[in-house]
């Protein structure tokens, strides 16, 4: 994997464990653990905000990419990803 921003963080299911949780690239631990997709999406936005801006990609169940979000303070709008 290719190494991106230092603030950018995935959100992704934690398997057979349950859950899901924030993680950070080519990093073992994760950044925060949470019981529902939606949890992880708000606490990941927080990271990355705090953290000083930078991507937020979001996995499915299975571990593909199916989105990702800027958040500021990145060169994108405020307005969510489409693809």
């Amino acid at each position: 994997m290719a190494k991106g921003n230092d603030n950018d963080r995935y959100i992704q299911s934690r398997g057979k464990a349950g859950g899901w949780e924030v993680i950070k690239e080519q990093h073992e631990r994760a950044s925060a653990v949470t019981r529902t997709k939606q949890e992880a999406l708000d606490r990941g936005r927080d990271i990355v905000r705090n953290a000083g801006g930078g991507e937020l990609r979001i996995k499915d169940r299975h571990g593909k990419l199916i989105d990702s979000d800027t958040i500021k303070p990145g060169r994108e709008s405020q307005k969510r990803d489409t693809r």
